[in-house]
Protein backbone atom coordinates (compact mmCIF):
# COMPACT_ATOMS: atom_id res chain seq x y z
CA UNK A 1 0.00 0.00 0.00
CA UNK A 2 2.99 2.92 -0.18
CA UNK A 3 2.32 3.29 -3.65
CA UNK A 4 -0.85 5.54 -2.33
CA UNK A 5 1.38 7.40 0.17
CA UNK A 6 3.68 8.00 -2.78
CA UNK A 7 0.93 9.56 -4.77
CA UNK A 8 -0.57 11.34 -1.62
CA UNK A 9 2.88 13.13 -1.43
CA UNK A 10 3.33 13.78 -5.16
CA UNK A 11 -0.11 15.25 -5.33
CA UNK A 12 0.60 17.67 -2.50
CA UNK A 13 3.58 18.63 -4.20
CA UNK A 14 2.11 19.07 -7.22
CA UNK A 15 -0.39 21.54 -5.43
CA UNK A 16 2.18 23.06 -3.41
CA UNK A 17 0.71 21.87 -0.35
CA UNK A 18 2.75 21.28 2.98
CA UNK A 19 2.19 17.84 3.78
CA UNK A 20 2.94 17.94 7.76
CA UNK A 21 1.05 20.38 10.44
CA UNK A 22 1.84 21.37 13.45
CA UNK A 23 -0.28 19.32 15.80
CA UNK A 24 -0.55 15.46 14.07
CA UNK A 25 -0.90 13.39 17.06
CA UNK A 26 -4.03 10.82 17.28
CA UNK A 27 -6.18 13.79 19.43
CA UNK A 28 -5.50 16.21 17.09
CA UNK A 29 -8.80 17.67 15.06
CA UNK A 30 -6.74 18.82 12.08
CA UNK A 31 -4.09 16.72 11.43
CA UNK A 32 -3.79 18.72 7.26
CA UNK A 33 -3.00 17.13 4.48
CA UNK A 34 -1.06 14.38 4.32
CA UNK A 35 -2.68 12.29 7.21
CA UNK A 36 -6.32 13.84 6.42
CA UNK A 37 -5.65 11.88 2.55
CA UNK A 38 -4.48 8.93 4.26
CA UNK A 39 -7.76 8.26 6.32
CA UNK A 40 -10.10 9.58 3.56
CA UNK A 41 -9.00 6.96 1.22
CA UNK A 42 -9.42 4.29 4.53
CA UNK A 43 -12.86 5.78 5.02
CA UNK A 44 -14.18 4.08 1.59
CA UNK A 45 -11.55 0.77 1.30
CA UNK A 46 -10.84 -1.40 4.14
CA UNK A 47 -8.35 -2.80 2.76
CA UNK A 48 -6.59 0.61 3.48
CA UNK A 49 -7.23 0.73 6.80
CA UNK A 50 -6.88 -2.56 7.73
CA UNK A 51 -2.86 -2.66 6.44
CA UNK A 52 -1.97 0.94 6.87
CA UNK A 53 -4.12 2.50 9.87
CA UNK A 54 -4.79 -0.78 12.49
CA UNK A 55 -2.77 -3.26 11.80
CA UNK A 56 0.63 -1.94 10.05
CA UNK A 57 3.29 -2.33 12.69
CA UNK A 58 3.91 1.07 14.42
CA UNK A 59 7.36 1.31 12.71
CA UNK A 60 6.42 0.22 9.11
CA UNK A 61 3.27 2.34 9.02
CA UNK A 62 4.93 5.32 6.41
CA UNK A 63 3.84 8.00 7.64
CA UNK A 64 6.02 9.27 9.50
CA UNK A 65 7.74 13.02 8.38
CA UNK A 66 10.72 11.31 8.26
CA UNK A 67 9.44 9.09 5.59
CA UNK A 68 7.50 11.93 3.80
CA UNK A 69 11.27 13.83 3.41
CA UNK A 70 12.91 10.40 2.14
CA UNK A 71 9.92 10.19 -0.80
CA UNK A 72 10.38 13.72 -1.28
CA UNK A 73 14.57 13.58 -1.44
CA UNK A 74 13.73 10.49 -4.07
CA UNK A 75 10.82 12.30 -6.29
CA UNK A 76 13.21 15.47 -6.42
CA UNK A 77 16.26 13.15 -7.32
CA UNK A 78 14.23 11.68 -10.23
CA UNK A 79 13.03 14.96 -11.67
CA UNK A 80 16.71 16.31 -11.21
CA UNK A 81 18.11 13.27 -13.13
CA UNK A 82 15.26 14.33 -15.78
CA UNK A 83 17.01 17.56 -15.86
CA UNK A 84 20.05 16.55 -16.62
CA UNK A 85 19.19 13.98 -19.36
CA UNK A 86 17.43 16.84 -20.89
CA UNK A 87 20.85 18.63 -21.18
CA UNK A 88 22.97 15.91 -22.16
CA UNK A 89 26.36 17.44 -23.78
CA UNK A 90 24.79 20.87 -24.10
CA UNK A 91 26.12 23.98 -22.84
CA UNK A 92 23.92 25.80 -20.07
CA UNK A 93 23.30 29.39 -18.62
CA UNK A 94 23.35 29.42 -14.95
CA UNK A 95 20.81 32.14 -13.27
CA UNK A 96 20.72 32.85 -9.51
CA UNK A 97 18.86 34.49 -7.01
CA UNK A 98 18.70 34.37 -3.29
CA UNK A 99 16.36 35.38 -0.14
CA UNK A 100 14.84 34.73 3.15
CA UNK A 101 12.72 32.81 3.67
CA UNK A 102 9.75 32.56 6.68
CA UNK A 103 12.10 30.74 8.96
CA UNK A 104 14.41 33.47 8.43
CA UNK A 105 16.85 31.27 6.66
CA UNK A 106 18.72 32.53 3.52
CA UNK A 107 17.88 29.99 0.52
CA UNK A 108 19.58 30.62 -2.97
CA UNK A 109 17.45 29.26 -6.17
CA UNK A 110 19.28 28.12 -8.87
CA UNK A 111 18.12 27.98 -12.69
CA UNK A 112 19.35 26.37 -15.53
CA UNK A 113 18.97 27.60 -19.48
CA UNK A 114 19.86 25.65 -21.82
CA UNK A 115 18.88 24.79 -25.45
CA UNK A 116 17.17 21.36 -26.29
CA UNK A 117 18.30 18.84 -28.52
CA UNK A 118 14.93 20.66 -31.17
CA UNK A 119 17.27 23.80 -30.92
CA UNK A 120 14.71 25.36 -28.49
CA UNK A 121 15.37 27.46 -25.22
CA UNK A 122 14.65 25.51 -22.30
CA UNK A 123 14.51 26.85 -18.26
CA UNK A 124 14.44 24.54 -16.06
CA UNK A 125 14.48 25.13 -11.61
CA UNK A 126 17.38 22.80 -10.59
CA UNK A 127 17.15 23.20 -6.47
CA UNK A 128 16.81 25.66 -3.73
CA UNK A 129 19.99 25.32 -1.28
CA UNK A 130 20.30 27.21 2.32
CA UNK A 131 23.13 28.89 2.68
CA UNK A 132 24.66 30.16 5.54
CA UNK A 133 25.37 33.62 4.53
CA UNK A 134 25.35 35.60 1.07
CA UNK A 135 28.92 36.36 0.42
CA UNK A 136 30.19 35.32 -2.84
CA UNK A 137 32.61 32.52 -1.90
CA UNK A 138 29.95 31.12 0.10
CA UNK A 139 26.98 31.27 -2.99
CA UNK A 140 29.85 30.01 -5.49
CA UNK A 141 30.92 27.10 -3.36
CA UNK A 142 26.75 26.20 -3.12
CA UNK A 143 26.54 26.57 -7.24
CA UNK A 144 29.88 24.04 -7.54
CA UNK A 145 28.45 21.52 -5.38
CA UNK A 146 25.11 21.55 -7.14
CA UNK A 147 26.30 21.34 -10.35
CA UNK A 148 28.62 18.75 -9.23
CA UNK A 149 25.95 16.43 -7.45
CA UNK A 150 24.11 16.42 -10.61
CA UNK A 151 27.49 15.05 -12.95
CA UNK A 152 27.24 18.73 -14.51
CA UNK A 153 30.47 20.80 -15.19
CA UNK A 154 31.52 24.19 -14.43
CA UNK A 155 33.20 24.35 -17.52
CA UNK A 156 29.98 23.72 -19.48
CA UNK A 157 28.83 26.93 -18.56
CA UNK A 158 28.11 29.74 -21.31
CA UNK A 159 26.81 32.64 -19.06
CA UNK A 160 25.55 33.75 -15.83
CA UNK A 161 22.50 35.88 -14.46
CA UNK A 162 22.02 37.62 -11.16
CA UNK A 163 20.85 40.94 -9.99
CA UNK A 164 23.21 43.97 -9.74
CA UNK A 165 24.21 43.52 -5.58
CA UNK A 166 27.40 44.26 -5.00
CA UNK A 167 28.52 40.48 -4.05
CA UNK A 168 26.78 39.00 -7.21
CA UNK A 169 28.47 41.72 -9.91
CA UNK A 170 31.66 42.32 -8.07
CA UNK A 171 34.62 42.95 -10.56
CA UNK A 172 36.65 41.10 -8.29
CA UNK A 173 35.23 39.44 -5.61
CA UNK A 174 31.57 39.49 -6.74
CA UNK A 175 30.42 35.79 -7.28
CA UNK A 176 30.42 36.89 -11.70
CA UNK A 177 34.26 37.03 -11.35
CA UNK A 178 34.63 33.63 -8.91
CA UNK A 179 32.85 31.96 -11.89
CA UNK A 180 34.70 33.29 -14.24
CA UNK A 181 37.56 32.60 -13.02
CA UNK A 182 36.73 28.86 -13.07
CA UNK A 183 35.06 29.64 -16.84
CA UNK A 184 36.49 32.18 -18.95
CA UNK A 185 33.24 31.51 -21.02
CA UNK A 186 30.42 32.17 -18.45
CA UNK A 187 29.60 35.82 -19.68
CA UNK A 188 27.54 37.79 -16.76
CA UNK A 189 24.18 38.93 -18.29
CA UNK A 190 22.35 41.37 -16.38
CA UNK A 191 18.10 40.94 -17.30
CA UNK A 192 17.32 43.24 -19.14
CA UNK A 193 13.90 43.92 -18.09
CA UNK A 194 15.47 44.01 -14.51
CA UNK A 195 17.75 46.46 -15.74
CA UNK A 196 15.05 48.56 -17.30
CA UNK A 197 13.08 48.85 -14.23
CA UNK A 198 15.60 49.71 -12.38
CA UNK A 199 16.22 52.46 -14.49
CA UNK A 200 12.92 53.96 -14.66
CA UNK A 201 12.26 53.50 -11.05
CA UNK A 202 15.65 55.51 -10.76
CA UNK A 203 14.77 58.25 -13.22
CA UNK A 204 11.39 58.50 -11.80
CA UNK A 205 12.68 59.51 -8.55
CA UNK A 206 14.86 62.40 -10.23
CA UNK A 207 11.74 64.07 -10.99
CA UNK A 208 10.04 65.69 -7.65
CA UNK A 209 6.25 65.75 -9.33
CA UNK A 210 6.45 61.89 -10.10
CA UNK A 211 8.00 61.01 -6.75
CA UNK A 212 5.83 62.80 -4.65
CA UNK A 213 2.58 62.02 -7.04
CA UNK A 214 3.46 57.98 -6.17
CA UNK A 215 4.12 59.23 -2.38
CA UNK A 216 0.42 60.29 -2.37
CA UNK A 217 -0.88 57.83 -4.59
CA UNK A 218 0.29 55.72 -1.93
CA UNK A 219 -1.28 57.54 0.86
CA UNK A 220 -4.62 57.48 -1.04
CA UNK A 221 -4.47 53.52 -1.63
CA UNK A 222 -3.15 52.50 2.04
CA UNK A 223 -6.47 55.27 3.78
CA UNK A 224 -9.14 53.42 1.37
CA UNK A 225 -8.08 49.74 1.96
CA UNK A 226 -6.83 50.30 5.61
CA UNK A 227 -9.96 48.20 6.39
CA UNK A 228 -12.44 45.44 4.95
CA UNK A 229 -14.89 47.56 5.42
CA UNK A 230 -13.41 50.85 3.44
CA UNK A 231 -12.64 47.94 0.75
CA UNK A 232 -15.94 46.69 0.43
CA UNK A 233 -17.43 49.97 0.05
CA UNK A 234 -14.78 51.07 -2.44
CA UNK A 235 -16.07 47.62 -4.79
CA UNK A 236 -19.54 48.57 -3.52
CA UNK A 237 -19.59 52.03 -4.81
CA UNK A 238 -17.97 50.82 -8.12
CA UNK A 239 -20.99 48.11 -8.67
CA UNK A 240 -22.92 50.91 -8.37
CA UNK A 241 -20.72 53.36 -10.72
CA UNK A 242 -20.98 50.92 -13.58
CA UNK A 243 -24.64 49.99 -13.20
CA UNK A 244 -25.43 53.17 -13.72
CA UNK A 245 -23.21 53.96 -16.74
CA UNK A 246 -24.89 50.67 -18.32
CA UNK A 247 -28.18 52.51 -17.82
CA UNK A 248 -27.11 55.32 -19.36
CA UNK A 249 -25.70 53.91 -22.21
CA UNK A 250 -22.29 54.90 -21.38
CA UNK A 251 -20.50 51.48 -20.95
CA UNK A 252 -21.00 47.97 -23.02
CA UNK A 253 -22.29 45.05 -21.48
CA UNK A 254 -20.97 41.45 -22.53
CA UNK A 255 -18.78 38.54 -21.00
CA UNK A 256 -15.24 39.57 -19.61
CA UNK A 257 -16.33 43.42 -19.77
CA UNK A 258 -16.99 45.98 -16.68
CA UNK A 259 -15.66 43.84 -14.26
CA UNK A 260 -14.95 45.23 -10.79
CA UNK A 261 -11.19 45.86 -9.83
CA UNK A 262 -9.70 46.86 -6.64
CA UNK A 263 -6.34 49.49 -5.81
CA UNK A 264 -2.94 48.14 -6.14
CA UNK A 265 -0.05 49.29 -4.48
CA UNK A 266 2.74 49.87 -6.35
CA UNK A 267 6.30 47.55 -5.59
CA UNK A 268 9.62 49.34 -4.57
CA UNK A 269 11.21 48.20 -7.73
CA UNK A 270 9.10 46.54 -9.94
CA UNK A 271 7.91 49.37 -12.52
CA UNK A 272 5.18 47.26 -14.07
CA UNK A 273 3.81 47.26 -10.26
CA UNK A 274 3.59 51.12 -10.82
CA UNK A 275 1.41 51.06 -13.69
CA UNK A 276 -1.09 48.04 -12.67
CA UNK A 277 -0.92 50.64 -9.32
CA UNK A 278 -2.12 53.89 -11.63
CA UNK A 279 -4.25 51.77 -13.81
CA UNK A 280 -6.63 50.64 -11.24
CA UNK A 281 -6.21 54.61 -9.86
CA UNK A 282 -7.63 55.57 -12.70
CA UNK A 283 -10.04 52.97 -13.02
CA UNK A 284 -11.34 53.44 -9.70
CA UNK A 285 -10.93 57.03 -9.17
CA UNK A 286 -14.70 57.88 -8.62
CA UNK A 287 -15.09 54.94 -6.52
CA UNK A 288 -12.21 55.99 -4.37
CA UNK A 289 -13.37 59.27 -3.55
CA UNK A 290 -16.96 58.17 -3.17
CA UNK A 291 -15.33 56.25 0.36
CA UNK A 292 -12.79 59.18 1.45
CA UNK A 293 -15.84 61.65 1.83
CA UNK A 294 -17.64 58.88 3.42
CA UNK A 295 -14.86 58.27 6.03
CA UNK A 296 -14.47 62.05 6.38
CA UNK A 297 -17.70 62.75 6.82
CA UNK A 298 -18.09 59.87 9.19
CA UNK A 299 -18.78 60.95 13.13
CA UNK A 300 -17.83 56.83 13.90
CA UNK A 301 -14.38 56.95 12.63
CA UNK A 302 -11.15 58.63 14.47
CA UNK A 303 -10.48 62.16 14.49
CA UNK A 304 -7.32 60.94 12.69
CA UNK A 305 -8.74 58.56 10.34
CA UNK A 306 -11.30 61.52 9.11
CA UNK A 307 -8.06 63.68 8.87
CA UNK A 308 -5.99 61.05 6.95
CA UNK A 309 -9.37 61.29 4.59
CA UNK A 310 -9.57 65.38 4.07
CA UNK A 311 -6.08 64.98 3.47
CA UNK A 312 -5.84 62.40 0.66
CA UNK A 313 -9.41 64.17 -0.41
CA UNK A 314 -7.64 67.25 -1.27
CA UNK A 315 -4.91 65.39 -3.15
CA UNK A 316 -6.97 63.37 -5.26
CA UNK A 317 -8.97 66.22 -6.09
CA UNK A 318 -6.39 68.66 -7.60
CA UNK A 319 -5.41 69.50 -11.22
CA UNK A 320 -2.04 68.67 -10.62
CA UNK A 321 -2.40 65.02 -9.24
CA UNK A 322 -4.35 64.27 -12.49
CA UNK A 323 -2.43 65.13 -14.45
CA UNK A 324 0.59 63.67 -13.40
CA UNK A 325 -1.99 60.48 -13.12
CA UNK A 326 -3.06 60.85 -16.82
CA UNK A 327 0.95 61.54 -17.80
CA UNK A 328 2.26 58.85 -15.92
CA UNK A 329 -0.09 56.20 -17.54
CA UNK A 330 0.63 57.08 -21.19
CA UNK A 331 4.65 56.99 -20.54
CA UNK A 332 4.17 53.58 -18.42
CA UNK A 333 1.79 52.14 -20.86
CA UNK A 334 4.79 52.03 -23.87
CA UNK A 335 7.46 51.11 -21.48
CA UNK A 336 5.51 48.07 -19.59
CA UNK A 337 5.24 46.70 -23.46
CA UNK A 338 8.97 46.83 -23.64
CA UNK A 339 9.22 45.71 -19.96
CA UNK A 340 6.87 42.58 -20.77
CA UNK A 341 8.68 41.66 -24.00
CA UNK A 342 12.19 41.66 -22.81
CA UNK A 343 11.15 38.78 -20.13
CA UNK A 344 9.60 36.63 -23.06
CA UNK A 345 12.09 33.84 -22.96
CA UNK A 346 12.59 33.27 -26.71
CA UNK A 347 13.86 37.40 -27.45
CA UNK A 348 17.26 37.50 -28.76
CA UNK A 349 19.67 40.81 -28.26
CA UNK A 350 18.77 41.81 -31.39
CA UNK A 351 15.32 42.50 -30.94
CA UNK A 352 15.81 43.76 -27.62
CA UNK A 353 17.52 46.55 -29.07
CA UNK A 354 14.66 47.14 -31.98
CA UNK A 355 12.53 47.25 -29.32
CA UNK A 356 14.03 49.41 -27.20
CA UNK A 357 14.93 52.33 -30.35
CA UNK A 358 11.30 52.01 -31.29
CA UNK A 359 10.15 52.76 -27.38
CA UNK A 360 12.24 55.51 -27.51
CA UNK A 361 10.78 56.62 -30.80
CA UNK A 362 7.21 56.61 -29.14
CA UNK A 363 8.36 58.49 -25.94
CA UNK A 364 9.60 61.09 -28.14
CA UNK A 365 6.29 61.20 -30.33
CA UNK A 366 4.23 61.58 -26.91
CA UNK A 367 6.82 64.39 -25.98
CA UNK A 368 6.50 66.48 -29.55
CA UNK A 369 2.66 65.51 -30.21
CA UNK A 370 1.02 64.28 -27.63
CA UNK A 371 0.14 67.65 -25.40
CA UNK A 372 -3.08 68.81 -27.05
CA UNK A 373 -4.89 65.41 -26.69
CA UNK A 374 -2.75 64.62 -23.06
CA UNK A 375 -4.32 68.11 -22.12
CA UNK A 376 -7.99 67.59 -23.38
CA UNK A 377 -8.58 64.55 -21.74
CA UNK A 378 -6.83 65.78 -18.33
CA UNK A 379 -9.74 68.55 -18.76
CA UNK A 380 -12.65 66.29 -19.65
CA UNK A 381 -11.16 63.87 -16.85
CA UNK A 382 -11.30 66.76 -14.52
CA UNK A 383 -14.98 68.19 -15.43
CA UNK A 384 -16.48 64.93 -14.81
CA UNK A 385 -15.29 64.28 -11.50
CA UNK A 386 -16.00 68.20 -10.60
CA UNK A 387 -12.26 69.26 -10.42
CA UNK A 388 -11.61 72.62 -10.53
CA UNK A 389 -8.96 73.54 -13.44
CA UNK A 390 -6.90 76.11 -13.05
CA UNK A 391 -5.98 79.13 -15.49
CA UNK A 392 -3.09 77.70 -17.34
CA UNK A 393 -2.57 81.48 -18.26
CA UNK A 394 -2.07 82.08 -14.71
CA UNK A 395 1.45 82.71 -13.25
CA UNK A 396 3.36 80.23 -11.91
CA UNK A 397 4.35 79.99 -8.65
CA UNK A 398 7.81 77.91 -7.56
CA UNK A 399 8.08 77.44 -4.19
CA UNK A 400 11.79 77.01 -4.35
CA UNK A 401 12.42 79.99 -5.42
CA UNK A 402 12.02 83.60 -4.29
CA UNK A 403 8.68 84.96 -5.28
CA UNK A 404 10.75 87.85 -7.66
CA UNK A 405 11.51 84.92 -10.09
CA UNK A 406 8.21 83.90 -10.72
CA UNK A 407 8.61 84.63 -14.72
CA UNK A 408 6.16 81.35 -15.91
CA UNK A 409 3.12 80.84 -16.21
CA UNK A 410 1.50 77.19 -15.18
CA UNK A 411 1.54 76.27 -18.88
CA UNK A 412 4.79 76.93 -19.93
CA UNK A 413 5.79 75.08 -16.45
CA UNK A 414 3.73 72.17 -17.51
CA UNK A 415 4.83 72.20 -20.84
CA UNK A 416 8.74 72.76 -20.50
CA UNK A 417 9.00 71.73 -16.86
CA UNK A 418 6.88 68.24 -16.44
CA UNK A 419 7.03 67.22 -19.63
CA UNK A 420 10.54 67.41 -20.54
CA UNK A 421 11.37 66.38 -17.40
CA UNK A 422 9.86 63.36 -17.98
CA UNK A 423 10.33 61.79 -21.23
CA UNK A 424 13.77 61.73 -22.61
Amino acid sequence: MTFFLVDFIRWLTFQACACRGHDESLGSSNQVNFLHLVRFLASYSKEVNAVVLENAPRNAKYTSHTVQLEILTLLSSRVKEKIRDEIGTSKFFIMVDEARDESKKEQMALVLRFPSTEGFIQERFLDVIHVTDTTALTLKKAICKVLSDNNLNVQDIRGQGYDRASNMRGEWNGLKALILNDCPYAYYVHCMAHQLQLALVAASREVHDVHNFFQNANFIINVVSASTKRNDELLANKAAEIARKIELGELDTGKGQNQIGTLQRPGDTRWSSHFKSIQSLQKMFGATVEVLRSIANDRAASKYSRGDAVGALKIIMSFDFVFILHLMEKIMKITDVLCQTLQKKSLDILNALDLVSTTKVLLGKLREDGWDPLLQEVQSFCLKHEIDIPDLNSRYVDVTKSRNKHDNTLLHYITTKQMCSMLP
